[in-house]
């Protein structure tokens, strides 16, 4: 299979995102930068140190044997010696607290780069879909973001790296010039070597990224669906599915790999060739008598590091692409938000504890909850169109229509949950803004057809953060306790991944508990009684009417919703049609009159 190699975002752009990550903390950055500084130039030092000695050692020996006293040159000597000793002991302090700040640095802005993407896919105004599957979203959090806060080793790195090549060069040119240049120019065209691969080093990590992505999200999907690959027979073709993904993941991954060693292998190759080439011309040297022993000491401490820096500088290129992949990957999972969203400064909290949340500003109960022209269609594919009805305090309204009339459409583009193309929603007659972050507790509440169950126990599950106090009574209009005799743990059961330890009905209901734990104006069913016995389902809503003076919009073509309803609401296609008492409908409308007699016959 071919992948299209998307357009790379401007290296500009991948410069001003960095600019601003390194900016939220300037002093810890400069601090690091001034540390890693010093490790990386240090070794310049120790190299002049060790190649003065050698040349206070060639002096002893040249006086040595002129006849002439050594003893100066000697103590020269054990001076400069004590003073390697103390460079190095130096640098390994300087390492230390090098290594110290840059822990602090990396994990401060790692997690200011996860706490502004989860902060903006959580609160964000709108609805928004995953522009690609969760597996994927899961990769950009963990893989893009990792790349992200690693790419400040490349800055940090880079100053010293340069004054320590640059101190070198001037070096070892005042010693030969002809033979520094001919180390140099190959490292040079390294560096335009690897600037050459750079986009082919783009296209193979985003491809590996998404192969990989591809390999977790059906991973998920497998853990959900066990019992219908059971059901179906199916286990051969799921196995032979998910080698296919792991092979073309591995060839994706292998390639990635591949041409990172390739400019690994290019890079330690270079220096081997430039210190061979000094060991041959500063040998010729020595031996002939233009080069002394100490100069060709300072060639052979300075060089190795010298070529492994022009190397750095190339693998640098290629980490500056990774990373533009990795910004414009996190961009795309934000979708509509600023450009510099990914960056932005915000506070962290690594060493304190955040402040107290302010509380809410209070609710106004719902009076009425009034839905004028609402229109809202998936990309491709149905909707609804142009829906008008009223929600008053109290009631108990019913959605029902057939398969694929827009049902479940109508409850999430009312929520907030999927983008609408008309129309607004009115609570207690004022517009809602942002039905997204505005149909929340202690608003409102939804249980969606197929609930999300998290792998903890089915206490968290239910209380998911409210009051524990409301836990029993959640439970008990959730119609679970006679299923926790059951479980072998009651509600610490453990309900396995997204609830496979429970039945279809037990992750309904504890959907439901979940949501009835948690003071709500309006209470949203969508269809949750579908995986419920008649019996059951008679249990749970005359537990609601009971105990309860919610309003509820429920989804649903069951008789023992429709019986209960104060109004249904009749959609046909994506339109709402009819409106009225269970009576009424049947008396004037041929197609609830055929919903009905459909459901009695499945009965």
């Amino acid at each position: 299979m071919t992948l299209s190699t998307p357009a790379a975002p401007p290296p500009s752009r991948t410069l001003a995102l960095s600019r601003r990550l390194f900016a939220y903390r300037p002093g810890l950055f400069a601090l690091n930068l001034c540390l890693w500084g010093l490790v990386h130039v240090s070794p310049a030092l120790l190299t002049l140190a060790v190649s003065a000695l050698f040349g206070r050692l060639e002096d002893a020996d040249r006086l040595r044997v002129a006849g002439d006293p050594i003893t100066v040159p000697l103590a020269a000597a054990w001076a400069m010696l004590g003073g390697f000793a103390l460079v190095r002991l130096g640098r390994f302090g300087a390492f230390y607290g090098a290594f110290r700040v840059f822990i602090e640095l990396w994990y401060t802005l790692d997690a200011l780069v996860r706490r502004n993407m989860l902060g903006y896919l959580l609160t964000a105004p709108g609805s928004r879909r995953l522009p690609d599957t969760p597996a994927e979203a899961v990769s950009r959090f963990r893989d893009d973001v990792e790349d992200v806060a690693g790419y400040t080793e490349v800055w940090l790195d880079s100053l010293g790296i340069a004054l320590y090549c640059l101190l070198a060069v001037v070096l070892m040119a005042r010693v030969d010039p002809v033979m520094t240049a001919l180390v140099c120019t190959p490292l040079a065209l390294m560096i335009l070597f690897v600037g050459r691969l750079s986009p082919r080093i783009r296209a193979y990590r985003r491809r590996m990224r998404e192969a990989t992505a591809r390999v977790t999200d059906f991973i998920g999907e497998t853990f959900g669906a066990i019992s219908a690959v059971k059901l179906a027979a199916r286990e051969d073709p799921m196995i032979a599915h998910f080698a296919r993904l792991g092979e073309t993941r591995r060839h994706a991954a292998l390639r990635d790999v591949l041409l990172t060693e390739l400019i690994r292998g290019v890079n330690v190759n270079m220096v081997n060739l430039a210190v061979g080439l000094v060991l041959l011309l500063g040998a010729n040297g020595v031996r002939g008598g233009t080069m002394t022993v100490a100069d060709f000491v300072l060639f052979i401490g300075l060089l190795p590091r010298l070529t492994g820096s022009m190397g750095f500088f190339g693998d640098a290129i290629a980490r500056h692409r990774r990373t533009g992949v990795s910004y414009d990957r996190m961009t795309r999972l934000l979708q509509d938000a600023p450009e510099d969203t990914v960056v932005a400064h915000q506070p962290v909290y690594l060493r304190e504890d955040p402040p107290a949340p302010e509380p809410p500003a209070p609710a106004r109960p719902l009076e009425e909850l009034r839905v004028e022209g609402l229109t809202a269609h998936h990309p491709g594919s149905s909707g609804v169109t142009d829906v008008s009805f009223t929600l008053r305090r109290g009631e108990f309204v019913v959605v029902t229509g057939r398969i694929g009339s827009g049902k479940t459409t109508l409850l999430r583009a009312l929520l907030g949950l999927m983008p609408s193309q008309g129309g607004r929603v009115l609570w207690n007659g004022e517009k809602v803004a942002d039905p997204a972050t505005f149909f929340v507790p202690p608003r409102s509440a939804y249980t969606a057809q197929l609930p999300h169950l998290f792998s903890d126990t089915l206490r968290e599950n239910v209380l998911s953060g409210s009051d524990p106090a409301r836990l029993g009574r959640a439970v008990r209009l959730a119609v679970l306790e006679p299923d926790l005799a059951q479980l072998p743990q009651g509600l610490d059961t453990p309900v396995g991944a997204r609830g496979v330890k429970l039945s279809g009905g037990q992750m309904q209901r504890a959907a439901v508990a979940r949501m009835l734990a948690a003071p709500a104006d309006l209470l949203v069913f969508d269809d949750v009684s579908s995986a419920l016995d008649a019996r059951t389902e008679a249990e749970l809503w005359d537990g609601l009417f009971r105990e309860t003076d919610a309003t509820c919009l429920v989804v649903s073509h069951r008789r023992a919703a429709l019986t209960r309803a104060d109004r249904i609401l009749l959609l046909e296609e994506g339109r709402l049609t009819d409106e009225g008492t269970l009576d009424d409908l049947l008396s004037r409308s041929p197609e609830m009159r055929a919903l009905w007699a459909e459901e009695g016959g499945k009965g």
